[in-house]
């Protein structure tokens, strides 16, 4: 049995931890996947930072809007009763709390909930950190999307962040190609391991104590916004 599943795979499963009500914003690059997976019959309602909120998928070939896209420059569609509006404010939406949850991708999250994700400090890096900073306080739960290695062998999830934070203490949950995590008082807990991963082989890939959390049943790390009203109510 495979010990990692697919970014698509990923993408569904963080959907499924999405409320109804909920409303989000999915980061640049791989959380954008999580929008194809979210359930039709559900009022999540998709935020994207450069001034929509009514964010529906990617659109087939056939039906791209080239003037229709989210903060990453993909293609979006736009759902019935979407708004578009200001730069300025949709960081004030960010910012003020008015977001559920936000997807984020990672370089590295530390046992504590430090989020690195726009710069590893490379000598010329580009800075890159966008709103990252603004979602990672602004939103109520902060999850990551994100190998649980890196292309050398090395684990995302650390100890304590080596690379230039975008938050301190933020993070919610972490949703990697091998497991789910959640950050505890106590550190990293596994709430969910995929194929044949364990606690134990999970422990070993990344140099951790890891608390055992499968038998905890899931909850939501945030209480969602009220959906928006229909006309008449």
């Amino acid at each position: 049995m495979s010990a990692r599943i697919t970014r698509e795979e990923l993408a569904a499963r963080i959907a499924q931890d999405i409320a109804e009500g909920s409303y989000v914003n999915l980061g640049i690059g791989a959380p954008t996947l999580v929008a194809n997976y979210l359930p039709a019959d559900q009022e999540i309602i998709l935020h994207t930072e450069n001034g929509l909120l009514g964010m529906g998928p990617a659109p087939d070939a056939a039906h791209v809007d080239p003037d229709l896209i989210n903060a990453g420059k993909q293609a979006v569609t736009a759902l019935d009763g979407a708004a578009f509006f200001h730069h300025a404010d949709s960081f004030g939406m960010m910012r003020g709390g008015h977001l559920d949850v936000c997807v984020l991708g990672a370089f590295q999250v530390s046992e504590t909930g430090d989020l690195a994700n726009w710069s590893t400090g490379a000598p010329g890096a580009i800075p890159a950190v966008g709103g990252a900073m603004d979602l990672a306080i602004g939103a109520k739960a902060v999850y990551v999307m994100t190998d649980l290695l890196t292309k050398t062998g090395e684990s995302k999830l650390v100890a304590e962040c080596t690379y230039p934070l975008t938050g301190v203490g933020c993070v919610t949950r972490v949703y990697t190609d091998h497991a789910v995590f959640d950050v505890t008082p106590d550190g990293f807990a596994v709430r969910e391991a995929f194929g044949d991963n364990t606690v134990e082989s999970l422990s070993e890939l990344t140099g951790l104590t890891l608390l055992h959390e499968f038998d905890t049943p899931p909850a939501l790390p945030y209480d969602p916004a009220p959906a928006i009203p229909t006309e008449g109510t």
